[in-house]
């Protein structure tokens, strides 16, 4: 809480918001690695003290997303019942989820159609998404989505256009894939168009 105020006071001071986040979340992020058995969902009856004590503007919460491609072993499960008890103990107060890429098959299978390796990738289901969105979520962080789509499609120009070396050839349809990805996220996953 002190670090998170004094970080929140400085920002502040020189108007910027500052995002806080409780719990923590398995995956790899930045080189930094944190194991399932030490990530920890978000305690709800600790939500209050920590937005009124530090003065963060929105809260990243953990329940049950992780950094990376590789988020379930098994069949996803997100707590959406943490994430009932946060919107009561923080009614309108912004939340967001981290590590909520759904990890797009089309992309995935891209890949590692032309020479890449991404066996087990998996993610989010966007129907989880929807319901987060439908309820206090008001942003939700999707970087292994931009990253798998802009990876697949550079992959597969090379592949096709073996003799391309110019960054122009290839970026344009990279920024396009991106460009319709995050629109379809935003249209049709979280239902935020026009709401900005």
């Amino acid at each position: 809480i002190r670090l998170t105020k004094e970080v929140v006071e400085y920002a502040h001071a020189r108007g910027v918001t500052v995002e806080g986040e409780l719990g923590r979340l398995a995956g790899v992020e930045d080189d930094i690695k944190v194991s399932a058995a030490d990530s920890s969902y978000t305690r709800p009856e600790e939500v209050e003290e920590f937005v009124t004590k530090t003065g963060v503007d929105s809260l990243a919460i953990a329940i049950g997303t992780s950094h990376g491609a590789f988020k379930f072993k098994g069949e996803p499960l997100l707590r959406f019942d943490i994430l009932e008890e946060v919107e009561k103990r923080l009614p309108d107060f912004p939340i967001v989820l981290h590590g909520a890429s759904s990890v797009i098959p089309e992309y995935v299978e891209m890949i590692n159609q032309y020479g890449g390796k991404m066996d087990n990738a998996r993610g989010v289901p966007e129907e989880m998404l929807r319901k987060a969105a439908s309820m206090a979520v008001c942003k939700i962080n999707i970087d292994s989505d931009l990253r798998l789509a802009f990876t697949g499609v550079v992959r597969k120009h090379f592949v096709e256009h073996p003799d391309h070396f110019d960054p122009r050839q290839y970026l344009g349809e990279a920024r396009t894939a991106l460009r319709d990805m995050v629109r379809h996220k935003i249209v049709h996953v979280l239902g935020c168009n026009n709401k900005g």
